[in-house]
């Protein structure tokens, strides 16, 4: 591991301990060199998983869009970022359990209301009316409806 103050290869871990989400490996080291501390995090290569979009087209799984998309269904509401950032930790570890290689946008959109539904009904209704694409208040009323319906 490459010490950033100094640019030494050789150094000694300190400390070890998996970080907060349990995804990854906090390593204190120290170098060689300079004797100087800094932090790294080991974590797991993920085998990479490719959504389907609704055209075909087929892209790699990015975690980012769905903390994006949380974000802004939560928007003004609320839902503190650790909330949001554990449901998108959540969410990335069901699509990482999967044994299918792909996994088509229906059922990544599906995940993501899913965990919305459980926190919070205005941000998951945010979400489904631009995932399901609403065309009109017809269609916005429907799933209102449905919602009262399950409770």
């Amino acid at each position: 591991m490459k010490c950033r103050y100094c640019a030494e290869t050789e150094s000694k871990v300190i400390d070890s301990r998996p970080s907060e989400d349990g995804l990854s490996i906090r390593r204190r080291r120290e170098c060689l060199s300079c004797a100087r501390r800094f932090t790294t995090f080991e974590r797991i290569e993920e085998v990479p998983i490719m959504v389907v979009k609704r055209g075909g087209r087929r892209e790699p799984f990015d975690m980012e869009k769905i903390r994006f998309g949380l974000r802004k269904a939560c928007e003004k509401r609320p839902i503190p970022a650790e909330v949001q950032n554990h449901m998108a930790d959540e969410i990335a570890r069901e699509v990482y359990s999967l044994t299918e290689p792909e996994i088509p946008t229906s059922r990544l959109g599906e995940l993501v209301m899913r965990k919305l539904k459980e926190v919070d009904e205005v941000a998951y209704v945010r979400f489904a009316s631009v995932y399901r694409e609403f065309k009109d208040t017809q269609t916005f009323m429907q799933e209102l409806q449905r919602l009262l319906d399950e409770k």
